[in-house]
């Protein structure tokens, strides 16, 4: 199975929970490309071992030229997610990155894992007064340092677990569950994907079962979009190129075209939107998305039609890193808006 990047994440109920509560995520990390290297394995072996001996879905996003880390991802239950990196620990703990030529380093029994989780969820992780996490620590044995910014173009940050192969699965197991719980305030999160100013992000935000994306690529019953991405080799790659992207039908003048980017105070953003959300994003006759292009003094283009089998609609954000940024939080905004509009209204007809 080829190491392909497909930046779009589920979390995933079987029915049996209650409703709207799923019982699987994906839980992303960063890697650097040596480990990368380490953790795919030759042909892809290794990580179909931790596949098969983890009961999960794993991979590893493409190489990007000139920069140093990938995202592992990994989707399952807790428990299986835990068990797949505690592999990948143990995987680093055993095999030496430095030059083979050099004396071999002496034995450690540390290691560490990079999770990337979404800022909203931080104060679950961490909890009142850094509670919860603590109480990871004490129970796991492990280490945990979480970053204060957020990734650049992202609305994520890294969570650094350090420790044994053992606690390190007790505490990704642990941080799993604290996501699953409180998945909700996952919708909308800006997920990080290492590369050059300009690449894709993907902005997390899928509210209707029956309608998004499942860990293949395609459309899976009774799935939530929002928790990082599916695993390399799930699906194709979804990053766009500059330009690459058509002017969306009714979205905005058919003479107008894609922006260009020659100036170099400007940066393009590409936002995934879920084809279920990009009706509240664009508003009636499209007020919303004028809105929003107004407030944040860029420019807006969307995709006319699907960018792949999903039915997401690529976006595309062009204008200085704080147009680009404000653009973003307004987008972010509105669904959030969005999202809470549509559990009200679940809530109630559940009620009544």
């Amino acid at each position: 199975m080829a190491d392909s990047d497909a930046p779009i994440a589920q979390i995933a109920s079987d029915g049996q929970g209650s409703a709207g509560s799923p019982e699987e995520l994906t839980l992303r990390a960063l890697v650097s490309t040596k480990e990368a290297g380490i953790i795919i394995g030759k042909a892809g072996s290794t990580i179909a071992s931790i596949r098969n001996a983890a009961g999960c879905k794993a991979g590893v996003s493409k190489v990007v030229p000139g920069v140093q880390d990938r995202v592992l991802s990994v989707s399952g239950d807790p428990e299986a997610i835990a068990a797949a990196y505690a592999e990948v620990a143990h995987l680093l703990l055993e095999t030496p990155l430095s030059d083979s030529s050099l004396p071999p380093p002496p034995v450690v029994a540390f290691t560490s894992i990079r999770l990337l989780i979404s800022h909203n969820l931080m104060g679950t992780v961490i909890g009142r007064a850094g509670v919860k996490i603590k109480q990871i620590q004490d129970m796991s044995g492990a280490r945990m340092v979480a970053s204060k910014e957020m990734l650049p173009q992202s609305t994520e940050r890294v969570v650094e677990v350090q420790g044994a192969q053992d606690a390190i699965k007790t505490a990704v197991f642990e941080i799993a569950k604290c996501l699953l719980e409180d998945w909700e305030r996952n919708v909308g999160t800006v997920q990080y994907h290492p590369g050059a100013a300009g690449d894709a992000g993907v902005l997390a935000g899928g509210l209707g079962a029956n309608t998004v994306t499942g860990p293949t690529g395609g459309i899976r019953r009774t799935s939530m979009s929002g928790f990082g991405a599916p695993p390399a080799g799930f699906g194709p790659d979804r990053r766009v190129s500059r330009g690459s992207m058509s002017a969306g039908a009714g979205e905005r003048r058919p003479s107008e075209s894609q922006p260009v980017v020659n100036d170099p105070n400007l940066r393009t953003q590409n936002i995934s939107i879920p084809s279920d959300m990009v009706g509240c994003i664009i508003g009636r006759g499209g007020s919303k998305i004028t809105e929003i292009r107004r407030l944040s003094g860029s420019r807006i283009s969307i995709a006319k039609v699907p960018h792949d089998e999903t039915g997401e609609r690529m976006f595309t954000i062009v204008g200085t890193a704080e147009s680009t940024e404000r653009a973003l939080m307004l987008l972010y905004s509105q669904l959030e808006s969005e999202k809470e509009r549509r559990v009200n209204q679940t809530m109630d007809a559940t009620e009544a």
